[in-house]
């Protein structure tokens, strides 16, 4: 008795799709051997783009595209847990669906792409490498600053912090006792 090969998705492979013992719907084992260099680079992407978030002058979006399209290629689990990644997950969404970079990223942007150029002038460079440089990095701020910023989730902000005082006093006046003023 044949079993059906399990797909990556963990499901059954339908069994009139598999003809003559050749399941396309599993990776093969040179797919999966095959893969290892995308997951390597896949993960050593993550580890950029996580250390992105806490490091003003490296950027993440870009090591989290990168790191997207190697899991895609090479792994469906790890790529499934990227774009479920609390962290890095909705960045991730916003871009593939419009295209769109955050806020946060183009204020970033915004002040190390300048700092990086002035990092180069005064770093002794020729004038005609700080030009060509000046150029791309113009030219990229340009790109960042041109895409658009992911929409602000719809309905009302979560409160964080402490209670205001007109804020007390709504919610003693909402319990049927008096207002304290």
């Amino acid at each position: 008795m044949t079993r059906a090969p399990i797909t990556a998705a963990g499901s059954a492979c339908p069994t009139d799709l598999c003809l003559f013992s050749e399941c396309h719907c599993a990776p093969s084992e040179r797919q999966r051997t095959a893969g290892w260099p995308l997951r390597l680079l896949g993960t050593v992407a993550v580890g950029l783009a996580l250390a992105g978030v806490v490091l003003p002058l490296l950027p993440t979006t870009p090591f989290l595209l990168l790191a997207t399209w190697a899991f895609a290629r090479s792994s469906p689990r790890l790529d499934a847990w990227l774009r479920g990644h609390p962290r890095l997950g909705p960045t991730l969404a916003a871009w593939e669906s419009r295209r769109a970079i955050p806020r946060r990223a183009k204020a970033l942007a915004g002040v190390s792409l300048p700092a990086g150029w002035l990092l180069l002038w005064f770093g002794g460079v020729s004038p005609a490498i700080a030009v060509a440089a000046g150029l791309v990095i113009l030219t990229v701020g340009l790109w960042i600053f041109t895409r658009p910023s992911p929409a602000a989730p719809s309905g009302p902000k979560p409160r964080i912090g402490r209670v205001g005082a007109a804020d007390a006093r709504m919610s003693l006046a909402s319990d049927g006792s008096e207002d304290p003023t």
